[in-house]
């Protein structure tokens, strides 16, 4: 019985979680004239599709802008976070643990101050209004985060592994894509979908350092549609809907490797 109350409250509370959720998704596809209806319609009653023609028509631009910004992010946080953390765990440079203090310390500084100081080095560069800056900016957060997770997680790796790759004529940099990077799919899926995640909600880098820029993410897209619409409010519901698509697939198609990336290194046998 005290299980079942439990199930209960927990289907409760979820449901109150998720509310907001279903109500986006509801608002969406009703029509503006029924928007005002008092009492609102719980269900898109007469239901139409104006609001996802509008995401189709204005904002595919944004949404093609955030794909690139989060795919390059992720390209870049895994080129620079598995390496490092493959350094971290296993070959112990020198000053290491120093580094792993700097890192963490770095996910403690607000964006905001990060997104001024990246302003004022784009300004002197001219590479402001672009992707490729916000890309840069975007792995700034990810990949101390990237370094974390795979050091914790190659840690565990066991050294019989990379003893053996040794013998048999592998140097470092052959051990590390031929035998570590295989064995870490776990933590590359991690990083991977929180890169990716950061990169495509992110509104501070993306306002601060392409507000101006001929190609936009779908977070400012959404953000110049609320200025501009603000009583279409099924077409900016819709165009919210269409932007958690690509998160809510990643987090469902990803979720056991991610729990298991995250909690790699906890425990030691």
């Amino acid at each position: 019985m005290r299980s079942r109350v439990k199930t209960g409250i927990a289907i409760l509370l979820t449901a109150i979680m998720l509310f907001p959720v279903y109500w986006m998704i509801n608002v969406s596809f009703t029509k503006d004239t029924d928007m005002r209806h008092d009492p609102p319609y719980l269900f898109p009653i007469h239901g139409t599709l104006e609001g996802y023609r509008a995401v189709i028509d204005q904002q595919m631009p944004y949404l093609g802008t955030s794909l690139l910004v989060g795919l390059g992010t992720v390209a870049l946080t895994l080129a620079l976070s598995a390496p490092a953390g493959y350094s971290l765990a296993k070959l112990r440079p020198r000053g290491g643990g120093a580094l792993s203090f700097v890192l963490l310390m770095a996910q403690m500084i607000p964006g905001i101050i990060m997104a001024m100081g990246f302003y004022a080095i784009y300004l002197k560069l001219g590479v402001l209004n672009s992707a490729a800056g916000l890309v840069l900016a975007d792995s700034t957060i990810a990949v101390p985060f990237g370094v974390l997770i795979f050091t914790a997680f190659m840690s565990g790796i066991p050294s019989e592994l990379l003893n053996a790759a040794k013998i048999d004529g592998a140097g470092t940099w052959r051990t590390f894509r031929s035998v570590v990077l295989p064995v870490s799919r776990n933590a590359i899926v991690t990083v991977s979908l929180f890169a990716f995640l950061w990169a495509w909600s992110d509104f501070v880098f993306a306002t601060t350092l392409d507000g101006g820029g001929a190609r936009q993410p779908i977070t400012l897209g959404i953000y110049h549609y609320i200025g501009n619409n603000n009583q279409q409010w099924n077409a900016i519901m819709a165009t919210a809907v269409i932007a958690s698509i690509p998160a809510t697939l990643l987090l469902i198609l990803a979720q056991r490797y991610v729990a298991a990336g995250v909690t790699a290194g906890a425990v030691k046998d």
